[in-house]
């Protein structure tokens, strides 16, 4: 296990917001990978990660069992199944840094685009969950979420212009990526990631996890359906920036 106090310095910040993003704050686990990553590899980051996702993925499941939709859970996954395959497939030859640029680009220009079109005097129509499309931003999810833990975006993009209700949208990202973390399970075995001092790391950093996800469907459940997309909108505007920031810095 993982002694020194500046990796838990960094590490437990990071936790806390994956549990605020898994409670219902979409976008905020994003900036966990970067921050564990000032204090050890990016890639042992990831390998500590998954098993705190996957424990945080209980709480957020159980939390929104009852509010989630089926019909994206099942487009979604089909098509993250062939993005994880991908991203294994091309796990050392894909940049960290070139998904983050990509996504990062797509994140921004998408989610300024729908703030734009939300204030119009007649707000658009919600869209439809298509297969087509669905099965396109699920590989891109299962892909940026195998390759950098990064799905997020390529999720809300898809299921956000459906204007699902709150805790539905909330509950359906609890069950998509429930699944997609436990289907990332066998690669990142493969690649040798889950080390005993990996594993140990995460295990003392369940408690954490388990408190904070706790704390985000409390609190994301004080906030009205009307400022929950805003706020996401919003949150995925800064996300994306600092994805753009990210991939740029390591890319150039």
């Amino acid at each position: 296990m993982i002694t020194d106090p500046l990796f838990y310095a960094a590490a437990i910040p990071a936790v806390i917001l994956l549990g605020l993003a898994k409670g219902g704050f979409s976008g905020l686990g994003l900036l966990s990978l970067p921050l564990m990553a000032l204090v050890v590899s990016p890639v042992q980051a990831a390998a500590i990660t998954l098993p705190i996702l996957i424990v945080q993925d209980v709480v957020s499941v159980w939390a929104y069992r009852h509010t989630w939709d089926r019909r994206n859970v099942v487009i979604l996954v089909l098509g993250a199944i062939s993005g994880i395959l991908t991203g294994y497939l091309l796990a050392s030859q894909v940049s960290d840094a070139a998904v983050k640029l990509a996504v990062g680009v797509i994140s921004v220009a998408f989610a300024a685009r729908r703030i734009v079109v939300e204030r119009r005097a007649v707000p658009p129509k919600p869209a439809p969950a298509d297969v087509p499309r669905g099965i396109f931003w699920g590989w891109f999810t299962g892909f940026t979420s195998m390759i950098a833990h990064a799905g997020g975006p390529p999720f809300q993009i898809y299921v956000m212009p459906q204007r699902l209700p709150r805790d539905v949208f909330v509950g359906t990202g609890a069950i998509v990526f429930a699944l997609v973390n436990w289907i990332k399970v066998p690669p990142y075995l493969a690649l040798g990631q889950f080390t005993t001092e990996n594993m140990a790391t995460a295990a003392a950093l369940f408690p954490v996890a388990i408190a904070s996800t706790w704390a985000g469907v409390l609190l994301v459940r004080r906030v009205s359906g009307q400022n929950f997309y805003t706020a996401v909108y919003v949150l995925l505007v800064f996300v994306g920036a600092k994805l753009i920031y990210d991939g740029a810095v390591a890319l150039f």
